[in-house]
């Protein structure tokens, strides 16, 4: 635009009423024209709308105004607009007073609105819910409790000749099985009225199968079925326990969303054996879905930021306010299946190796390690502690009690203010100890092989459920050595050095420089499990044995998983007066372990072993981020219920 143009423009304000008696009413016309062009100019500039879209505009009004010049023989001006008094500084304050609360306001009025949807989506659930039940009890009033209705409180009142045996796991029903009279009991995990139909999916454990109830008339080889079951079936809310007894079909096509997808029930009786008559913390297709956003494994645990749900998903401090209800998910199923089959792993190969179990006590007069972490009590007067570990105990038991190989499964208590994705203030160990006869890699040997007979075993008994959790929480299969490996923490640190990462073989070894040597060994060695030892003795309590060659490293080991330490052990001190040194290093007051060194007075065997965290196990086979999703029911310094 010239700059003839411009002022054109900037001298074209709106127009201004023009009195007829003064001025020709052609004029007066061309005036009011030329300044609704303007008008229409500057509107558009503002808008940042394309120069040739308001071009034509500029013309036009460019040839008024040398029509006006033409009628009046004067340019056109456009009148003055009166300049506004610069505001006072008081007044400028009071302005910025004035946004400041406007934007409070806003703000308020923001939170307001968030929280009347979250009260209206909470209504409308209950209503939904109300509404559900109303639907049941209208159906109920009918007549026909032998094909639905709520069935009688099971009080154990009868017993029938069949038993437990007249009902069908949902997980064995199967196309070799069409045609058959089957009985199931279950979760309602869907339900969905379609007119004269009723669909809906029942869950037990890992497995779904879809039941369908449609209205019929009966007749020979079919089942009377009223209109009133559809609407019974459809009001039961979801989560209720259901019987349905039906003939199992083979469907044209594989039910999407079941695990039974070859078959489905077409129901003849429908029973709520107890119904569910709370309102939903959440839904479980919701709880159910797969991870989109995979969270990072290291860390600080933000429980706020984790109480929230993004793009249809559950926030992990809800499930765990509601984890009855979480713990129904098929991953959260299968997460405590394989748990438990690690634990009966590990008995199994040390009840081979000729271990036995023990039961250690876990309210001690001291701390068990020397430790400030402890949970204090009140022990009849006298002060005790929850124990952090059933070291002494279980070195009692095989070295001096003469048991020699021994292992427990049992809760370790830990008073630590951590707040990780990795750390818990009660988990179970899974924790051994033997006698060795010369080199404490005996310990080594039983170690390398345990692990590897529950890495295989996992893989052997656990397929279904490992495909379960793998559906909601991807995860790459655990690569192991049939044969362990095994690096001393010189060498760790080495490879930790050569890779650029800031690591003494004297100084311990942080969270990230674990993390960065997992992956170092994984590459090197294509290893996820490695056992390193020879640690600084520095850092190992006080009853690990130091080594013989230097006297700043020790007979102590860990072994990793995936980068992240599984397990802490050593060879123990069984001299009492080399325990009693090492204790005084730490500042122990040796009076509170006296009767624990008193035991090695009259004769101990060497030995050494080590203690396993259950949970950091399974989280880390399982390649999950978060121990709280591996612990039933986590304890953290926040969270001590339910």
């Amino acid at each position: 635009m010239s700059a003839e143009q411009s002022a054109a423009v900037a001298a074209a304000p709106a127009p201004t009423p023009v009195a007829a008696e003064e001025v020709d009413p052609a004029i007066v016309e061309l005036t009011n024209q030329i300044g609704a062009l303007a008008t229409s100019i500057t509107e558009a500039k503002k808008a940042k709308q394309p120069k040739e879209e308001w071009d034509p505009l500029l013309q036009r009004m460019l040839a008024l105004k040398l029509q006006y010049k033409e009628k009046t023989g004067k340019d056109y001006h456009a009148p003055q607009k009166k300049q506004e008094s610069k505001k006072s500084k008081g007044e400028a304050t009071a302005q910025v007073s004035d946004k400041n609360k406007e934007k409070r306001a806003r703000k308020a009025e923001e939170k307001r609105l968030k929280e009347e949807k979250k009260r209206r989506q909470r209504e409308e659930r209950e209503r939904r819910e109300r509404e559900k039940l109303e639907r049941l009890e209208a159906a109920a009033d009918k007549d026909w409790s032998h094909a639905f209705g709520d069935a009688p409180m099971v009080q154990s009142a009868t017993k029938s000749e069949e038993g437990a045996g007249r009902w069908t796991k949902i997980g064995d029903l199967s196309k070799d099985m069409e045609g058959k009279e089957v009985l199931v009991r279950g979760f309602l995990h869907t339900t969905r009225q379609k007119g004269k139909l009723a669909f809906v999916l029942v869950r037990s454990s890992l497995y779904t199968i879809q039941c369908v109830a449609s209205v019929s008339q009966g007749g020979e080889e079919k089942a009377e079925i009223p209109m009133a079951m559809i609407e019974y079936v459809a009001g039961i809310p979801v989560e209720s326990i259901v019987d349905v007894y039906g003939t199992l079909t083979v469907p044209e096509k594989p039910v999407d969303g079941a695990t039974q997808s070859d078959v489905e029930i077409q129901v003849t009786k429908f029973h709520c054996v107890h119904k569910a008559t709370a309102a939903m913390p959440f839904q479980m297709e919701d709880a159910c879905r797969p991870d989109l956003v995979r969270e990072t494994d290291v860390g600080a645990y933000d429980h706020d930021a984790n109480s929230s749900a993004e793009m249809g998903t559950v926030g992990q401090e809800t499930r765990l306010d509601h984890r009855w209800i979480d713990l129904r998910t098929p991953a959260n199923q299968s997460i405590f299946r394989v748990q438990s089959a690690v634990c009966t792993l590990f008995r199994e190969y040390l009840l081979s190796k000729d271990f036995i179990e023990i039961h250690t006590p876990k309210l001690l007069s001291g701390a068990s390690e020397g430790g400030a972490d402890v949970f204090t009590l009140d022990y009849f007067g006298r002060p005790a502690c929850l124990s952090m570990s059933p070291q002494l105990h279980k070195q009692m038991a095989s070295a001096c009690g003469g048991f020699e190989r021994v292992f427990e499964v049992g809760p370790v208590f830990r008073a630590e203010n951590s707040n990780t994705r990795r750390h818990l203030c009660e988990f179970t160990g899974l924790d051994f100890e033997m006698a060795i006869s010369e080199h404490y890699d005996e310990v080594l040997d039983v170690l390398g092989e345990l692990f590897v007979h529950i890495f295989d075993g996992l893989t052997e008994k656990c397929g279904r459920e490992l495909e379960r959790v793998r559906e909601q929480h991807g995860f790459d299969d655990l690569q192991y050595l049939k044969k362990t490996l095994k690096i001393d923490y010189a060498t760790g640190c080495q490879l930790l050095r050569e890779a650029g990462v800031d690591q003494g073989d004297y100084d311990d070894l942080s969270t990230e420089n674990e993390k960065k040597l997992g992956d170092i060994v994984k590459e090197k060695y294509s290893t996820d499990f490695f056992i390193m030892d020879k640690y600084p003795l520095a850092v190992r309590p006080f009853y690990t044995m130091p080594d013989p060659k230097n006297p700043k490293l020790s007979n102590s080991y860990d072994v990793f998983i995936r980068g992240q330490e599984i397990l802490s052990g050593a060879q123990r001190v069984h001299e009492p007066e080399l325990i009693e040194e090492r204790a005084r290093a730490w500042g122990i007051d040796v009076a509170t372990i006296a009767s624990y060194v008193d035991s090695f007075r009259n004769g101990a065997l060497p030995h050494g072993g080590g203690g396993i965290g259950l949970e950091r196990v399974v989280m880390l086979y399982l390649g999950l981020p978060n121990i709280r999703k591996s612990s039933m029911f986590p304890r953290d310094p926040r969270r001590i219920c339910p």
